[in-house]
């Protein structure tokens, strides 16, 4: 159970159970199946290695829940220049507002300060808020995007689990490169367009300033009732995967994850 203060970050249950039983008929072609399986993700981690080599994973990021609106400033003081208004929950989830804090400090009448990544344009751009009004958070999860190999390498702890194929932006479209964190993420209805789930980044196309009603906002999501071969640089520059591996990433993945995209 969470402490006073702390918000508990749990990963939320598979929505997908593995089958109990096979027919015996089919015993020797699901072995093959499962050592070709076996092959294929050892193959893909040692291709992430690769990426993950350019990259720092931290084995945790700490958090900050945000219980109120906040003012994110330049400094940690109320003097300095103001940057964004932070809402305390998400636009499309009503989550709670989860920031990565990359440093904390005093001001100069005492108050305790956190240096945070936020969401929206610019990219990747940071900022302070006050401690009051937020509870601590931490993750053992992270993303790493690499456009190169168009594959997400999926950490946790600081260590390479899972290495999945992945559908990215076309080049007149690209997918943003730089440090961002997930906003939210959406468990969508089995028939729905990007389904099973999107996965909403702080990261924005530099292409589109809207995108179909929305801010331009990048995600990673399905390929339901949109397509694309996983491997390939053909989207509008959202990020995509097969259906199996984005129901696996979904039901981990949570708010405040830092997510990291290389070129």
């Amino acid at each position: 159970m969470a402490s006073a203060g702390t918000v508990s970050l749990r990963p939320r249950p598979s929505v997908f159970a593995p089958s109990t039983c096979r027919p015996r008929g089919l015993a020797a072609a699901a072995a093959s199946a499962a050592v070709l399986a076996t092959a294929v993700l050892a193959a893909s981690l040692l291709a992430g290695q690769a990426s993950a080599a350019r990259v720092k994973v931290a084995s945790t990021q700490k958090l900050a829940a945000l219980l109120v609106v906040h003012q994110a400033r330049s400094g940690p003081s109320l003097h300095a220049r103001a940057l964004d208004v932070v809402q305390a929950r998400r636009p499309l989830t009503g989550e709670r507002t989860v920031l990565p804090v990359l440093g904390r400090r005093r001001g100069p009448q005492g108050a305790l300060w956190l240096h945070v990544r936020l969401p929206g344009r610019p990219n990747g751009h940071t900022g302070w808020i006050r401690k009051k009004g937020t509870r601590f958070a931490q993750t053992s999860w992270a993303l790493v995007v690499d456009l190169g190999s168009r594959a997400v390498d999926v950490f946790h702890r600081g260590r390479q689990i899972r290495a999945f194929r992945a559908v990215v932006g076309q080049p007149s479209t690209p997918t943003p490169v730089g440090r961002f964190f997930v906003e939210e993420s959406l468990r969508m209805a089995s028939w729905a367009q990007g389904a099973p789930y999107a996965i909403a980044l702080s990261a924005r196309s530099n292409v589109y300033q809207e995108f179909d009603g929305g801010p331009g906002q990048i995600a990673v999501h399905g390929v339901q009732g949109i397509g694309g071969t996983p491997g390939t640089a053909v989207s509008h520059g959202c990020i995509r995967l097969a259906t199996s591996d984005m129901a696996w990433l979904g039901a981990r993945i949570h708010p405040g994850v830092p997510t990291i995209i290389v070129a």
